[in-house]
């Protein structure tokens, strides 16, 4: 039977039956959150990576704030992380040995001189067992300070570490090949991520 309803005079008589084909009212999916670029590439040989070690000491030294930045690199034992360092402060303008921080966990260096002198500080946190031990060695106090920060194995101190500007993820495919992929954390690390990704498509 149809459900009419009748509400007499001077109402005219209403058919519900037609209510049952309205398109039924549903709230409105919520808009996905753009996630953040992140900009990839192949390095096919160490050249190519010392190639990607002297753009990024250019951009550094031109984005607002890009000499204090906060870089993470992330892989496995033999990625390549600290030739890709050594590349960086190579072409950062570090004269002399550049030694790595695996014994000592941190080593200071000094890029140009004069005015154009900026300290770059390399970090290699792979012998810490505890994240603690990143406080009671001080460092936060060179977290605090001027200089580009480069760290490798952040993981080793989880919690401790401020938000890195950029991440920079190596993946060995073979013994020359690299897989590398770099992200931002951070508003600054952003805006540098977007431009890297603009000059790499004006290249």
């Amino acid at each position: 039977m149809r459900p009419d309803l009748d509400l007499g005079q001077p109402f005219t008589r209403f058919d519900l039956s037609t209510l049952s084909s309205h398109t039924p009212i549903v709230e409105s999916p919520a808009p996905t959150p753009s996630l953040p670029p992140v900009w990839t590439g192949l390095w096919a040989n160490e050249s190519a990576t010392q190639s990607f070690a002297t753009h990024l000491a250019e951009a550094l030294q031109t984005w607002p704030g890009g000499r204090d930045a906060r870089i993470e690199l992330r892989g496995n034992l033999g990625a390549g992380k600290t030739t890709l360092v050594r590349h960086l402060l190579r072409a950062a303008g570090v004269q002399g040995r550049i030694k790595s921080p695996t014994y000592a966990v941190v080593e200071p260096h000094q890029a140009g001189s004069g005015e154009n002198a900026w300290p770059i500080w390399h970090f290699d946190f792979y012998r810490f067992s505890d994240p603690q031990e990143w406080e009671d060695a001080g460092f936060r106090d060179i977290f605090a300070g001027p200089g580009l920060k480069l760290m490798e194995w952040p993981d080793k101190v989880a919690g401790q570490l401020p938000p890195a500007d950029l991440v920079i993820a190596l993946h060995a495919l073979d013994e020359d090949q690299r897989q590398v992929s770099m992200g931002a954390q951070t508003p600054a690390g952003q805006q540098w991520l977007n431009d890297w990704v603009a000059r790499e498509h004006a290249r």
